[in-house]
C-alpha cells in the first residue's frame, strides 16, 4: 500500500509539474498578448511573440539570412494574406503594412501617423526633415527641396555630378589593383551633396563626416542603449563630433560673408541660402536647424545613392543582355550629339527610357532599407482592422516590392516589367509616399543616370567575389562591399 502511495505521489507529483510547467509557458508566450492586446477590439492578426524581447530575434535571424522576406512569409502563411499584422519589435508593439493600398493609406495619412524611427531625433537631431512636424515641417521642407529638385535646379547640377564622376572613375581605374566599390562610391556621392549643399569648398571642410555618417546608420535601428560598446552610444558621439564639424564650417561661411570675400563666381549653395532666410518675425534661422537640416540631407543623400548604385551595377554586371542594351541606348545618345557639346544634358537624360526602367527595376530588387517606420497618434481602422493609438507601424516596403503577386518572378531583374504603366498605388515605394517622400530622390536618381552613362561608355568592371554572401539589415550589402577591378576601355 506504501508503494502505491509513493507511485501516486510521484504520479501526482510529474503531473502538477507538467502542468505548472506548461501554464508558466503559456502565460510566457501570450505575456505580450495579454499586456498589449487585452481590451483591445478588433486587433490584426498576428503574434506578439516573448515578453520584452517579442519577435526581435527571429525578425533579426530572418534580414541576416539569404531570404529576409522569411519573417514576413511566416506571417502570411499563418494568418493569410490580410495584408496587416500585429507583432512586437525592438521593445515596441507593431503593425506591420505589407498590401500597397493599405501602404499608401497609411504614408498619406499624416493626420494619423506620424514619422517615427527608433532613435531617430537623438541622432539625426530634432529639426531635420525626418524629425519635425505640420506647417514647420512643410516649410523647412520647401526650403531645402527647391534648390535640388525640379527641372531647373537638376540642370545645374549635371555638370558638377558627370565631372566628379568621371574624376572618380579614372582614380578607380588607375588603381590598377581590386577596390571596394561601395567605399569609392560613397566618397563620390558625398564629393557631391557637399559641394551642392555646402559650396565648392564643402567637401575638404567635410571629408572627416564620411565615416561619422556610417557610425550614424548602424544606431538608427538599434535599441537606445546608451553605454560603451553599444551602436547607439557610438552613433550618439559621431552626432556630436558631426555638430561641431557642421557648426565650424557655418562660422566660417558667417565670417566669410561679412568680410565681404566676393565668391559670386561660385553658385549659392545650400547652406547659403539657409543662412539668408528669415522668419516671419525677422529672425534668422540658427546654427543647430541648419546643421540638422544640412547634416541629415548629406546623410541621406550620400549613402543611400552609393548604395543603389552599386547595386545597380550588380544587376548590369550579372545580366549582360541588359547591360549591353542600356550600353547601346547611351550611344545612341552620343552619336546624336553636335560636335560642339561637351557633355551630358538634362535633355539627354530625359531620352534614356530604357535606362530609366533599368533604374527603377533596380530600386523594386535593392530595397534600400527595411521599409517606413510610423507612429499611430489615434486608433485608426484599416481594411477592417483597428491599429491602436501609440503603437509603432512599420510599412514593409521590400515584402510589396518582392510580392509575386503584384511583381511576377520578383527576384527576376526585369525591366522591361515596367513596360506597363498601370502600377497600383502603393506598389512601388523605393521613396516612400506622400508629404514625407525622400526630399532628394529627383537627386538620386540623376545621379544614378549620370553614373550609368560614364560606366558603360567608358570602363568595365570584374567583380572579385561574384558568389558573395550579402547582409540585409539594417540595409542590403555584400560582405566585401563589392570588391571589383575596374579596367578603362576608351577614351
Amino acid at each position: 500500500m506504501e508503494l502505491f502511495n509513493n507511485k501516486l505521489d510521484l504520479f501526482v507529483t510529474v503531473v502538477v509539474s507538467v502542468y505548472v510547467c506548461g501554464l508558466l509557458y503559456w502565460l510566457m508566450k501570450n505575456a505580450n498578448e495579454l499586456y498589449y492586446c487585452l481590451g483591445k477590439k478588433n486587433l490584426p492578426p498576428g503574434d506578439m511573440g516573448w515578453p520584452l524581447i517579442g519577435n526581435t530575434l527571429s525578425f533579426s535571424r530572418a534580414f541576416k539570412s539569404a531570404n529576409p522576406e522569411t519573417f514576413l512569409n511566416n506571417l502570411v502563411s499563418r494568418y493569410g494574406r490580410t495584408g496587416i499584422y500585429k507583432t512586437h519589435l525592438l521593445g515596441k508593439p507593431l503593425i506591420i503594412i505589407s498590401l500597397p493600398e493599405l501602404n499608401k493609406a497609411v504614408l498619406t495619412d499624416d493626420k494619423n501617423f506620424a514619422l517615427a524611427y527608433p532613435s531617430l531625433p537623438a541622432i539625426v537631431g530634432k529639426r531635420s526633415l525626418a524629425t519635425i512636424h505640420g506647417t514647420e515641417h512643410k516649410r523647412l521642407r520647401r526650403l531645402t527641396t527647391a534648390p535640388i529638385n525640379g527641372n531647373e535646379a537638376l540642370s545645374m547640377y549635371v555638370e558638377l555630378i558627370e565631372d566628379v564622376v568621371m574624376a572618380s572613375f579614372d582614380e578607380w581605374a588607375s588603381m590598377n589593383k581590386p577596390i571596394e566599390l561601395l567605399v569609392e562610391l560613397k566618397r563620390a556621392t558625398f564629393k557631391i551633396v557637399t559641394y551642392i549643399f555646402f559650396g565648392g569648398r564643402g567637401y575638404s571642410n567635410l571629408a572627416p563626416l564620411t565615416q561619422l555618417f556610417s557610425d550614424l546608420a548602424g544606431g538608427i535601428f538599434t535599441r537606445p542603449i546608451n553605454l560603451p560598446g553599444f551602436a547607439y552610444n557610438k552613433a550618439l558621439k559621431a552626432r556630436r563630433r558631426m555638430v561641431e564639424i557642421v557648426n565650424g564650417a557655418i562660422e566660417e561661411r558667417k565670417i566669410e560673408n561679412k568680410s565681404g570675400v566676393d565668391f559670386s563666381k561660385e553658385k549659392k549653395s545650400m547652406l547659403d541660402l539657409l543662412l539668408e532666410v528669415e522668419d516671419e518675425d525677422g529672425e534668422k534661422m540658427d546654427n543647430i536647424t541648419i546643421i540638422d537640416l544640412l547634416g541629415s540631407l548629406v546623410f541621406g543623400g550620400h549613402e543611400s545613392t552609393a548604395v543603389s548604385t552599386m547595386w545597380l551595377l550588380i544587376y548590369l554586371h550579372d545580366n549582360p543582355q541588359i547591360l549591353q542594351k542600356v550600353k547601346e541606348e547611351q550611344e545612341h545618345i552620343i552619336s546624336n550629339r553636335p560636335s560642339t557639346q561637351k557633355g551630358l544634358t538634362m535633355a539627354e537624360i530625359k531620352q534614356m527610357s530604357y535606362t530609366a526602367k533599368v533604374i527603377q527595376e533596380a530600386l523594386r530588387m535593392a530595397n534600400i532599407g527595411v521599409g517606413a517606420f510610423r507612429d499611430a497618434k489615434a486608433d485608426v481602422e484599416i481594411n477592417g482592422y483597428t491599429i491602436p493609438k501609440g503603437w509603432k507601424v512599420l510599412l514593409m516596403f521590400r515584402g510589396i516590392h518582392l510580392d509575386p503577386e503584384i511583381f511576377p518572378n520578383p527576384k527576376t531583374f526585369d525591366p522591361s516589367r515596367w513596360d506597363n504603366k498601370n502600377i497600383k498605388a502603393g506598389a512601388y515605394t523605393p521613396f516612400g509616399l506622400g508629404s514625407r517622400i525622400c526630399p532628394g530622390n529627383e537627386l538620386a536618381k540623376l545621379e544614378a543616370f549620370i553614373f550609368l552613362h560614364c560606366f558603360l561608355l567608358h570602363y568595365k568592371l570584374e567583380r572579385i567575389n561574384p558568389k558573395c554572401e550579402v547582409v540585409s539589415f539594417p540595409i542590403p550589402l555584400p560582405k566585401d562591399n563589392f570588391l571589383v577591378k575596374l579596367t578603362k576601355v576608351s577614351s
